[in-house]
């Protein structure tokens, strides 16, 4: 029989996956005999079980927790409904990886119209008694009946303008009771039945609430951001509630170990005094940071140092604590592994391996691979002229500008629109996370360092500045006023998300300067990987840029593109446009030297690594006006040439030219559309492209070979070490592979004897077709690498378009799980990998020391690089900006390959132990 609930005392497994994050922390703190008030988690197998069930709870899991309350009450003292002693809980959700703010909770659950006044006398401070409870009504009906948020927050504003108080701390007692009977009121209005008074009943209903807030669309959108198994559910914890809004010694904060925005040592947070937790991390106040808790509870600021020590040191990292003190005593609430910027994950994974907490290895997991774009983002340039109309919080680093919306579901309709947006909030909410995921920044005029809008955008990387006082929003008029300057919607607005300034327009920005630990880290990456990260690059400043970031040479230079500047355009299109071989020679001639110093260049900025040049891959239509382009000119000149039209200041002889040059510009346009009709095909991405068209055109081969190989000569004769590897594309048969390569052997030997010289070159292709996947041990007999065109070759396998796919229906097929994963962003192992795999296997049976990498997008993807790894390829190849984080991601792979076979060495061993 299940067991569906635990008190945190008696947990002896920490098994998170079960009991959430929370309730596995909570029972470790209180194993640990860290003051965690008492109380119980309900299990994710419960919420399961609840949504099996139609949204129900089970009559077993009911009994289960009216156990757990009597527990609660014996521990306490209290009584869960008793009038004269009353015991509240809080009801919070805890999946088993964070999800911090996306489900909901319940707080002061217990208080009725009887509960409350026994609360007074028990406490002798009425006041706070009516707090609790018209937050409680608040909460309940928010979370649990449905009644919006902004009905309650009207009746409050109400009261304390007709009180003429700013804050809530201010209201009176009798005020509050006022609060309270409008709150009831609304309540009965909404629902057309009383308040529930039964704390039994309002405890079932909450934790049905929050069982189903799983389900809620902030949840499944984060969980869909992040990556989260819709599968794993949440556990709820229902605790004793303390309260820090009992006097001003009381409060509530959260704090961090170290610095989660910089990484720098020392306690760091904020907190509120008469307050309570959902007052700090939903920016309702701006809370105090921190280090004044040493002037306001000094005693108690010292013992939190020291449970803060201690919990570092027991996690041996970073913690987030909730806390709470209830007239001068401390609780913990929770602690849990905190999230931090790139920036801080980094300096804290190196500064652990030095104060001997951590190994080299785990320092490097604790850096996720993909956190280390936001240590790649522009900055602000201090250098340009700016103006700052305010400063607020530095929440989350990175500088952005955008149009200014007030709306999340105005900033995700704008970037679909194909704007880029700042999110403008008083304050943002779990419900802003579509709008926030789409915005470049986020700035909101309250709440503090650990506000929501702050830990989501640091969290997802994003510059955010919250807690500008001087941002006033008018929602009515669409625009705010920032200091002294009223901002209308869709003006345009910069922030620094490194030192909260806020600026008019958008501010020049300046690349980022890296870490001496991110130095050492990435070092550490290099100790412990074994595939080789190259680059995706097509220039010389891409190529020197890629080297800076520590590729290990060009994994893919793309040839094409190096034909689509303005002034080789006419000269691509006169070799296309040749009605003769002996035409597109000279055409050829004339890109020859433009080739030549690409490659020279390239090759220069990687001199003594190799450089993998494709030759060229697209069809030749992509380099000619669109077929609909030239129609509709035609169209134009035709009308203007049926009508010439001319003012009467035009002379008859400007009359002339103009006809002229139409006539002149219609032949051209003639030219260029029968070209690209003859061009014109159904499906190009399987055409006349790759191989195909060094075949069908050896000359366009032959020169970019000859280039190559000329650019080679020039530097080896400088002293350089050039290390070029040309690759033939969309090879499908051996047999266009020995063509192809007999072709560039050929134009090698007539270059090395033309200059006196040596050459040594490489000749491998890109296997981005089945059947080059299948019919590997043949390729393999003319290939010296295969580098795996791994975007081509998810849509031949697929079977798909990907312009067509992701425009059309992919993301529905990602919105419903019909995949997973997006196949173009994280490599399909068991398909596309699967081709892979049999090509590697196949080929190396072939030729054993054959090199084999990727050169797709997916060579900078961490589960990608993983699958590289595990299938043992030489090296990935991504693009510059990309390079540190496949690094770390090889890093990662090789050190969870080597654990992952040390526990399977040990459980064979123990196998060995237990059969003698």
């Amino acid at each position: 029989m299940n067991k569906w609930a635990y008190a945190f005392a008696e947990i002896e497994d920490l098994d998170k996956y079960m009991l959430g994050g929370k309730g596995a922390s909570l029972a470790e703190m209180t194993r640990a005999g860290l003051p965690v008030p008492p109380g119980f988690v309900i299990t994710t197998r419960a919420c399961h079980a609840f949504r099996e069930h139609g949204g129900a709870l089970l009559p077993d899991m009911v009994d289960e927790i009216a156990q757990e309350i009597r527990k609660l009450e014996r521990v306490t003292g209290k009584g869960f409904g008793a009038a004269d002693n009353p015991l509240l809980v809080s009801v919070r959700s805890g999946a088993p990886i964070s999800m911090p703010g996306m489900m909901d909770t319940v707080l002061n659950l217990g208080l009725n119209d009887s509960t409350v006044v026994g609360l007074a006398k028990k406490t002798a401070n009425a006041r706070f008694a009516y707090d609790s409870y018209r937050r409680f009504i608040q909460m309940f009906g928010d979370v649990v009946l449905g009644i919006p948020h902004y009905k309650f927050e009207q009746i409050l504003t109400d009261v304390k303008q007709q009180e003429n108080v700013a804050v809530d701390q201010h209201l009176t007692e009798d005020a509050l009771q006022r609060i309270v009977a409008s709150y009831l009121d609304l309540v009965e209005q909404e629902t057309e039945r009383p308040f529930p008074q039964d704390p039994i009943e309002q405890l079932h209903h909450a934790i049905g609430a929050v069982f189903g807030s799983w389900d809620n669309p902030r949840a499944v959108v984060y969980r869909q951001i992040h990556n989260i198994p819709d599968t794993l559910g949440t556990a709820v914890n229902v605790q004793s509630m303390v309260f820090g809004n009992m006097g001003e010694d009381s409060g509530t904060g959260v704090a961090f170990t170290r610095n989660p925005s910089t990484g720098e040592r020392g306690v760091f947070g904020e907190y509120l005094t008469n307050a309570q937790g959902e007052d700090v991390v939903a920016g309702i106040r701006t809370p105090k940071p921190i280090a004044e808790m040493a002037r306001d509870l000094p005693e108690i600021y010292e013992q939190f140092l020291g449970v803060c020590r201690q919990l570092e040191e027991h996690y041996r990292d970073v913690q987030d604590i909730e806390f709470t003190v209830e007239q001068g005593t401390l609780y913990m609430l929770q602690t849990r592994s905190a999230k931090r910027t790139a920036q801080a994950a980094v300096k804290i994974a190196v500064d652990l391996v030095n104060e001997g907490l951590i190994t080299r290895e785990t320092a490097l997991l604790r850096v996720d691979p993909d956190q280390l774009v936001q240590l790649l983002h522009p900055a602000i340039d201090e250098r340009a002229a700016t103006t700052t109309l305010a400063t607020g919080l530095p929440a989350s680093p990175g500088a952005a500008w955008g149009r200014v919306v007030f709306d999340a579901d105005d900033a995700a309709q704008w970037v679909k629109n194909g704007e880029q947006v700042l999110l403008v909030r008083t304050e943002t909410t779990p419900e802003d996370i579509h709008g926030i995921q789409a915005a470049a920044g986020i700035l909101t005029s309250r709440g503090g360092m650990t506000s929501h809008a702050a830990v989501v955008a640091r969290g997802m990387g994003k510059p955010c500045v919250c807690g500008c006082d001087a941002l006033t929003i008018d929602p009515s008029n669409r625009a705010c006023v920032i200091g002294h300057q009223v901002v209308k919607e869709g003006d345009i607005v910069s922030i620094d998300g490194a030192t909260g300034r806020v600026f008019l327009g958008a501010v020049p920005v300046r690349e980022p300067e890296l870490s001496e630990e991110f130095k050492t880290l990435l070092q550490w990456a290099d100790e412990s990987r074994t595939l080789n990260v190259r680059a995706n690059a097509d220039n010389p400043e891409d190529a020197s840029r890629a080297r800076a970031f520590g590729a290990e040479g060009i994994g893919l230079c793309r040839t094409e593109h190096m034909f689509m500047s303005a002034d080789r355009v006419p000269v691509v299109q006169s070799m296309i446009l040749a009605g003769s071989t002996a035409e597109r020679e000279q055409a050829l001639e004339r890109l020859l030297p433009m080739q030549q110093g690409d490659f020279y260049g390239i090759l220069k900025a990687m001199d003594g690594l190799p450089v993998t040049i494709r030759l060229l891959d697209p069809p030749l239509h992509e380099f000619l006006p669109s077929l609909e382009e030239l129609i509709a000119r035609r169209a134009t000149l035709l009308a203007y040439l049926d009508n010439p039209t001319a003012s009467d200041s035009d002379a008859d002889d400007a009359r002339v030219q103009r006809l002229n040059a139409e006539l002149a510009e219609l032949a051209e346009v003639e030219t260029l559309l029968a070209k690209v009709r003859a061009l014109h095909e159904l499906n190009p991405m399987l055409g006349h492209r790759g191989c195909r068209l060094g075949l069908t055109f050896p000359e366009i081969y032959e020169m970019q070979a000859r280039a190559i190989f000329q650019a080679t000569a020039q530097l080896l004769q400088e002293g350089l070490h050039p290390m070029p590897e040309v690759m033939i594309p969309l090879v499908g048969h051996v047999e266009e592979l020995r063509r192809m390569r007999a072709l560039v052997e050929r134009v090698a030997r007539q270059v090395a004897t033309e200059q006196g010289i040596e050459l040594h070159c490489p000749i491998g292709t890109m296997i981005e077709v089945p059947r080059a996947a299948l019919t590997a041990n043949e390729i393999a007999t003319e290939a010296e690498f295969f580098s795996f065109g791994t975007n081509d070759l998810t849509q031949t396998t697929f079977g798909y378009s990907r312009d067509d796919a992701e425009g059309k229906f992919l993301q529905t097929y990602l919105h419903d799980k019909v995949l997973l994963e997006n196949p173009f962003a994280v490599l399909d192992v068991d398909g596309v990998g699967a081709l892979v795999a049999i090509a590697a296997e196949k080929g190396r049976h072939v030729r054993p020391n054959l090199k084999l990498g990727i050169c797709g997008e997916h060579g900078g993807e961490k589960h990608s690089i993983a699958f590289c790894h595990d299938n043992q390829l030489n090296y990935v190849s991504c693009s510059p900006f990309r390079v540190p984080i496949a690094r770390l991601a090889a890093a990662h792979a090789a050190i969870q390959r080597t654990r992952r076979e040390s526990v399977s060495e040990e459980g064979a061993l123990a196998r060995v132990v237990l059969s003698r």
